[in-house]
């Protein structure tokens, strides 16, 4: 699908006024090999363990965004390359991370669309722990599971619903 955020949203200023659509706040890096990305959110809430990331990426993603709600931890990544490669073979359009990612290298060499607050080398734990589909708060931006996420240069979009007509 071919859009642009910005037009999105000047074709929808009564979605943005009632709330059924947000821009996250511009908080974000981008990472990945892919520029634009869209799809319907799956929702992870996990703080400093990608134990559960890895668990939902090695699932067949058939065009969905995994948005993780990292607390905004500074202090390790919630996903790095092998996460990215996973994600890319699994067809998952794109991963948004609150929170911070590592092996940049290796993430923008991977076919799929990834924005985070930060990079960072530290790995997280490996403990399983975590919360999914479940209602999330990115940069005060309500995130449901099967929101639609439209992500390009211009930021990153939450949708009540699919926005073909973008």
């Amino acid at each position: 699908m071919n859009f642009a955020t910005s037009d999105i949203c000047d074709a929808n200023e009564d979605l943005l006024a009632s709330g059924e659509l947000a821009a996250i706040p511009p908080v974000f890096t981008r990472f990945g090999a892919v520029s634009q990305f869209c799809g319907p959110a799956v929702t992870l809430k996990a703080f400093e363990d990608n134990g559960m990331v890895r668990t939902i990426l090695e699932t067949p993603g058939h065009g969905q965004v995994l948005v993780i709600d990292g607390g905004g931890s500074f202090r390790c990544a919630m996903v790095g390359g092998n996460l990215g490669v996973l994600a890319e073979k699994n067809g998952w359009a794109g991963i948004v991370v609150n929170g911070c990612v590592r092996d940049t290298e290796e993430l923008n060499a991977c076919a799929v669309g990834i924005r985070a607050l930060a990079a960072v080398p530290v790995k997280s734990v490996k403990r399983g722990g975590g919360e999914r589909d479940l209602k999330i708060t990115i940069a005060n931006t309500a995130v449901h599971p099967g929101d639609w996420i439209y992500a390009d240069a211009d930021g990153v979009l939450v949708s009540r619903k699919p926005l073909h007509n973008a």
